[in-house]
C-alpha cells in the first residue's frame, strides 16, 4: 500500500489506469490520447493506452475511475522561511495545505519574511545556503520546495555569486526587495547570476512590503532577469501600457500571480496571446503575504485565466506545469518518460454547471482533487480543501 501523506521515497513500479483525460502540461499538445501512465523509482517510464503498456508486477496500482490526470502543479512564486511555518501569518502547515490544492513543487522568490533577515553580504549568503540545504533535506508532505533565493544587496561582487552557486544555490530572490533597485546595478548582478547557472526574478510594480521599491518597465527591461516577477503587481501593478511594453520588448517569462491585480494579469495574458507567446506565461501565488496564504491559489489562477482570459482550460493548466518547468529548468511538469512522477488526479466538482472537468474550469469552477502523487508516492487521497469531486481514484493494490 502507498504511504498516503508520508514522506518516504519512491516505492517501485506505479501503474495508473482508467484515466479519463490526460493533461500533458505541454502547450503544443495539452491533451494526450492515453489512458494509462507507468512510473518506476519515482520517474515516468511509459504513457499510452493500457492495452499497449506493461502494467504487470506493479507495487501500487491506481484505478483513476475516469478522472483526469495532470502533472503536479508548480507555484512559481512563494516566500517560505523554514519548515512548514510562515511568520508572515503565524501559520503552521501552509505548504501541506498547498499540497491539498494540487501543488507538488514551489519556487522561492526569497526568504524575505524571516524575522531579522540579515542584509549584510555574509549574512544573506548564509541564509540562502541554509534555506537551500534545509528544504533540500525536508519536504513538507513531500512537496519539493526549491529555496535558498538570496535578496541581492549593494556591494555584492561576482565572487559572491560564484560562492553561492558552488554551495548549491540556484535562484535569486526578487530583485528590488533589497537595496539593489537601479537597472544598471541589477543588470550586472543578473548577468553574474546567469553566468553561474542561477535563475533570477525581478519584482514588478509598487512596493509590497516596507523596504521593497517601485520597479517600473525601464528597470525590468534593463535588468533582464529570467522572470518578470508578478507582472500584474504584488499587489500594485504597473499601468497596462507599461505591461504591454514589457510583454512586447522583453522575451523573458511573464509571471501572473494570485496576490496581484487581476485586470493587469488578464491584460498580460491577452498580450502574450496576441504575440503568439503563451509559452512565456507562468503562474504563482506570491504568498505567504499580507493578504494571507492561498492553498487553492494555483487552481484559482487556472480557473481565472481560463474563464475570464478566454483560454482553453487545458492550456491554462500548462501555465502551472510545463511552462514553468521549462522556464525554471525543472524535471517535473510534463507527462513524458524521464520526468518526475508528480501527478494530480481530479474531476469536475460535484454540482458544477460544467459538463466535465475542462468545461467546469472554463466556467470558473475549481476542480475537486481526489489524489496527489509525488515521485511515484501517493501523498494524499481526497483533498481536504477542494470541493468534492464527482469521481475519486482508488488504490486497488
Amino acid at each position: 500500500m502507498a504511504d498516503i501523506g508520508g514522506t518516504t521515497g519512491p516505492v517501485g513500479k506505479l501503474v495508473i489506469r482508467n484515466i479519463g483525460l490526460l493533461l500533458s502540461g505541454d502547450l503544443a499538445r495539452p491533451i494526450l490520447d492515453a489512458d494509462a501512465v507507468v512510473a518506476d523509482k519515482g520517474r515516468i517510464v511509459a504513457v499510452g493506452k493500457a492495452r499497449d503498456l506493461d502494467l504487470d508486477n506493479a507495487k501500487v496500482t491506481i484505478d483513476a475511475k475516469g478522472c483526469a490526470l495532470s502533472p503536479g502543479l508548480i507555484d512559481s512564486h512563494v516566500h517560505p522561511v523554514f519548515g512548514d511555518w510562515t511568520p508572515r501569518q503565524s501559520q503552521l502547515g501552509w505548504i501541506d495545505s498547498f499540497l491539498n490544492g494540487g501543488v507538488t513543487t514551489m519556487i522561492s522568490a526569497g526568504e524575505v519574511h524571516l524575522p531579522g533577515r540579515p542584509k549584510d553580504i555574509v549574512g544573506l549568503k548564509a541564509l540562502a545556503i541554509t534555506a537551500q540545504r534545509s528544504f533540500d533535506a525536508f519536504r513538507p508532505g513531500g512537496v519539493k520546495v526549491h529555496a535558498g533565493a538570496p535578496v541581492i544587496e549593494k556591494g555584492m561582487v561576482e565572487e559572491d555569486f560564484a560562492d553561492l552557486a558552488k554551495a548549491g544555490v540556484k535562484l535569486l530572490g526578487e530583485i528590488g526587495l533589497g537595496s539593489v533597485k537601479a537597472g544598471d546595478e541589477a543588470k550586472k548582478m543578473v548577468a553574474w547570476a546567469r553566468k553561474y547557472g542561477m535563475n533570477s526574478t525581478i519584482h514588478t510594480g509598487g512596493p509590497s512590503v516596507p523596504g521593497s521599491g517601485y520597479i517600473d518597465e525601464s528597470v525590468v527591461l534593463e535588468a533582464d532577469a529570467d522572470v518578470i516577477g508578478h507582472i500584474n503587481g504584488g499587489h500594485t501593478a504597473l499601468s497596462l501600457k507599461q505591461i504591454t511594453c514589457l510583454c512586447e520588448r522583453c522575451e523573458r517569462a511573464i509571471e501572473i500571480v494570485h496576490n496581484g491585480n487581476e485586470l493587469a494579469g488578464l491584460h498580460a495574458l491577452r498580450i502574450a496571446r496576441e504575440l503568439k507567446q503563451l509559452e512565456r506565461v507562468i503562474v504563482g501565488t506570491d504568498s505567504p503575504a499580507g493578504s494571507g496564504v492561498q492553498p487553492l491559489g494555483i487552481l484559482r489562477m487556472i480557473a481565472l485565466l481560463s474563464s475570464l482570459g478566454d483560454t482553453p482550460a487545458e492550456q491554462a493548466f500548462c501555465f502551472a506545469t510545463g511552462n514553468t518547468a521549462r522556464l525554471r529548468d525543472l524535471d517535473c511538469g510534463l507527462i513524458e518518460p524521464g520526468r518526475a512522477a508528480d501527478f494530480v488526479l481530479m474531476d469536475r466538482a460535484q454540482h458544477s454547471s460544467g459538463t466535465d472537468l475542462l468545461d467546469s474550469v472554463r466556467k470558473g469552477d475549481l476542480p475537486g482533487i481526489g489524489m496527489v502523487i509525488i515521485d511515484g508516492v501517493v501523498r494524499i487521497g481526497r483533498s481536504r480543501n477542494t470541493p468534492p469531486a464527482d469521481r475519486v481514484p482508488e488504490i486497488v493494490h
